[in-house]
C-alpha cells in the first residue's frame, strides 16, 4: 500500500462532486430535449454527446481554451480573483463534462420509455407541469436515473487525458487514481499501480453491483406482490358520478371545429353534442382518437375551435388554448394508463383538488372504491388488478374531479370477451344518468351501435356520416359509411327504369319500392339481411348455389353465387350470415336454393 493516500481522497472528491452536478445538468438536458422538436436538435444531439466520442486529450484541449488564462471564461474567473486550470476544481469540470453524456442519453432513453398516455392522463386530472414531472416522470424513470448516475461516477472516476489538460498532476492536489497509477508505472512501481487499479476497479464495480442487486430486489418484491390472489369483482351495477352543474345561461354541450395535418392524412371534423353518448366510428388511422386528444389537450390542432359548456378550450384565431389541466377532462384511454407506481387509491386521489385535507380525501376515495364495487382494494397496485378492475379505477379516478366531459378511447379493447360483455353493459347503464357529456372511440360497430345513441362516422381524418345510430345504419347514403357499419354486400348500380336497377356485379335486376329521384352509384344489403324463400315468384328472388362456408360459435356466412353454379371457390355474389339453427335446416336443402333481396333492406347508394 502507498504511504500516500491523497488520490483515493481527491478522487472521490471529484468523482463524486462532478457526478452530483451531472445528476442535475442530465436530467435538466433530457427533460428539454424529450419534448424539444425544433430543426436544431441533431446538432444539440451531437454537441451533448461529443465528449463521449472525442478523444479525452482533445476534450481536455477544448476546456482549456475555454478556463485558460485567455479563455472567456477564464477571463471571467481571473477577474473574480480565481483559476480551476490546475486545482481540483479543473478535475470536477472535466468529471461533469465527461460524465455528462451517459447521464444524458441514459436518462433521455428511461423518458423516452414512459408511456405518453401516463403524462396525457396526469395533465387532464389537473397537475401542472411540475407536478407531472416530479410524481409520474420522476419516480417511472428512477431505475434509469439510477443506472445514469452509477455509469456517470465510474467514468467521472477513471477520467484521465481531459483531467491531465485541464488540472494537471499535482501530488496532493489534483493527482487522482488514474495519473497515480499512469506515473507509478512510468516510476517502475507496478504495486503501486495495481493496488490503485483494484481501488478504482473496486469503487466503480461496486456501485453497478449496487445497483443491479437494488433492480433485482425490485424486480423480485413485484413479482411477489403480483402473485397475491385476487378476488372477481362484484357483478352489480355501478354508479358514475355526475359532472358540476353548468352555469345558467351557459352553452351547454361539446362543440368542435378542428383541422389538423399528419402524414397520413389531414384531420378537419367539426361536429357538436349534448346530452347523448355520441360514438365515433371508423376504421384504424382515421382520426378517431386525435380528436379526443385535441379536445383534452394532448395534442394542439392547426387550426379551429373548442368550446364546452359555453368556455373556449381552443380557439386559434383568438390564440385561446387553455392547458389540459384545467379543461375538467376525463380521459379513459385503451390501455388505462393507471400509474404502475401509486397504490389504486393514489391513483384515485391524483386528480383530486390540492386544496383537500387528508381526511377529506380518503373519504372521497374509499367512495370511489365504494361507487365502482372495489371497496378494500385501494392499497393494491394496478398490477395487481385484472383487467376489468384497472378499467374501473381508471373510469372511477376519470371522475373523481367530476369532469363536464368524459372522453372513452376504446374502453374495452383490453378485455377478455366475457369481461368486455360485462363492463360493456354496465358502463352503458351508468352513461344513461352521467350528466356531462360523453364521446366513445371505437372501430367496432356493432360494439358502437349497443353504447351510443348518435354516432360521428369518420374516414381520413373526416366525418362522412352524423345522426342518430338507427339512421346511420339504415339509411347510410355513400358506400365508405355502409362499408364502415359493416355492409359486405356491394355492386355497381345501373337504373333501368324509374323503379328498377341493373346490379352489375351480381347479374340480377332489382326492383325498387319507389321511383329513383336520382342514380345511385352502388346497391348494397347486409348479410344478415339477405331471405332464403321457398315462393320463387316473390320481386327480387333469384335461384342462387353455396360456393363456401365460414364458422364462428354462433353464425355462418355462407358465400352464394345467384343465377348458375361458381366455377372456383372466389367466384361468389353475396355473403349471407344465418344462425346456427337455419343454417342446420336449411344445408340439407338441394341447389339451387331461393335468394330474396327485399326491396326495403335495399341500400342505394353514392360514393
Amino acid at each position: 500500500m502507498p504511504a500516500d493516500l491523497s488520490p483515493l481522497w481527491i478522487s472521490l472528491k471529484v468523482a463524486l462532486l462532478g457526478t452530483g452536478l451531472t445528476f442535475f445538468a442530465g436530467i435538466a438536458a433530457a427533460y428539454w430535449m424529450r419534448g424539444y422538436r425544433g430543426k436544431g436538435r441533431a446538432l444539440i444531439e451531437g454537441i451533448f454527446v461529443s465528449p463521449l466520442i472525442l478523444p479525452p486529450t482533445v476534450v481536455g484541449f477544448l476546456l482549456l481554451l475555454l478556463f485558460g488564462r485567455n479563455g472567456p471564461i477564464g477571463q471571467l474567473t481571473r477577474s473574480l480573483g480565481f483559476s480551476v486550470v490546475f486545482t481540483w476544481y479543473g478535475g470536477v469540470i472535466t468529471a461533469l463534462v465527461v460524465s455528462f453524456p451517459l447521464m444524458y442519453r441514459t436518462v433521455l432513453g428511461a423518458f423516452e420509455q414512459i408511456d405518453g398516455n401516463l403524462l396525457g392522463v396526469a395533465r387532464t386530472l389537473g397537475a401542472s407541469e411540475w407536478r407531472v414531472f416530479w410524481r409520474i416522470l420522476l419516480p417511472l424513470a428512477f431505475p434509469g436515473i439510477l443506472a445514469g448516475t452509477t455509469l456517470a461516477f465510474a467514468r467521472a472516476l477513471g477520467e484521465f487525458g481531459a483531467t491531465l489538460m485541464l488540472a494537471g498532476n499535482i501530488p496532493g492536489q489534483t493527482q487522482t487514481i488514474p495519473m497515480a497509477i499512469y506515473f507509478a508505472v512510468e516510476a517502475g512501481a507496478p504495486h503501486e499501480a495495481w493496488f490503485w487499479s483494484l481501488v478504482i476497479m473496486g469503487l466503480s464495480l461496486s456501485g453497478i453491483f449496487l445497483t443491479n442487486l437494488w433492480q433485482e430486489g425490485r424486480d423480485r418484491h413485484q413479482s411477489h406482490s403480483g402473485q397475491s390472489p385476487i378476488g372477481t369483482s362484484p357483478s352489480q351495477p355501478w354508479t358514475l358520478q355526475a359532472a358540476d352543474p353548468v352555469l345558467p345561461g351557459s352553452s351547454i354541450g361539446l362543440h368542435v371545429e378542428v383541422a389538423k395535418a399528419f402524414a397520413s392524412f389531414r384531420l378537419q371534423a367539426s361536429f357538436n353534442t349534448a346530452g347523448a353518448t355520441l360514438g365515433l366510428l371508423g376504421s384504424s388511422g382515421s382520426g378517431k382518437s386525435v380528436i379526443l386528444k385535441c379536445i383534452a389537450g394532448i395534442e394542439t390542432p392547426s387550426e379551429g375551435r373548442i368550446v364546452l359548456n359555453g368556455r373556449v378550450l381552443f380557439d386559434s384565431k383568438q390564440k385561446i388554448n387553455l392547458p389540459s389541466r384545467d379543461r375538467r377532462i376525463g380521459f379513459l384511454v385503451q390501455n388505462y394508463a393507471l400509474f404502475p407506481h401509486m397504490t389504486v387509491a393514489q391513483n384515485i386521489a391524483f386528480g383530486l383538488p390540492r386544496g383537500l385535507s387528508k381526511q377529506g380525501i380518503r373519504q372521497r376515495v374509499e367512495a370511489q372504491l365504494v361507487t365502482v364495487q372495489l371497496p378494500g382494494l385501494g392499497d393494491r397496485y394496478p398490477h395487481q388488478l385484472s383487467g376489468g378492475q384497472q378499467q374501473r379505477v381508471a373510469l372511477a379516478r376519470a371522475l373523481a374531479s367530476h369532469p363536464e366531459a368524459l372522453l372513452l378511447d376504446e374502453p374495452f379493447s383490453a378485455l377478455d370477451t366475457h369481461l368486455r360483455s360485462q363492463i360493456e353493459q354496465e358502463l352503458v347503464t351508468q352513461l344513461e344518468t352521467y350528466a356531462g357529456t360523453t364521446l366513445f372511440v371505437t372501430h367496432n360497430l356493432e360494439e358502437a351501435y349497443r353504447v351510443c345513441q348518435d354516432l360521428l362516422v369518420l374516414e381520413q381524418g373526416r366525418p362522412i356520416a352524423a345522426g342518430s345510430k338507427q339512421d346511420i345504419f339504415e339509411h347510410p347514403g355513400t358506400y365508405g359509411v355502409a362499408q364502415l357499419t359493416g355492409c359486405k354486400n356491394f355492386s355497381q348500380a345501373i337504373p333501368v327504369a324509374v323503379n328498377q336497377i341493373e346490379a352489375v356485379d351480381w347479374g340480377v335486376r332489382l326492383q325498387l319500392l319507389e321511383p329513383l329521384t336520382s342514380p345511385p352509384d352502388f346497391v348494397g344489403i347486409r348479410a344478415h339481411q339477405l331471405m332464403f324463400v321457398e315462393d320463387t315468384q316473390q320481386e327480387n328472388t333469384f335461384p342462387c348455389w353455396l360456393v363456401k362456408t365460414s364458422e364462428t360459435p354462433h353464425r355462418m356466412t355462407l358465400f352464394l353465387k345467384l343465377n348458375h353454379p361458381a366455377q372456383h371457390h372466389q367466384d361468389y355474389h353475396l355473403q349471407a350470415e344465418v344462425f346456427k339453427e337455419k343454417w342446420y335446416t336449411l344445408k340439407d336443402h338441394p341447389f339451387p336454393w331461393s335468394l330474396r333481396l327485399d326491396p326495403l333492406r335495399l341500400l342505394l347508394l353514392q360514393k
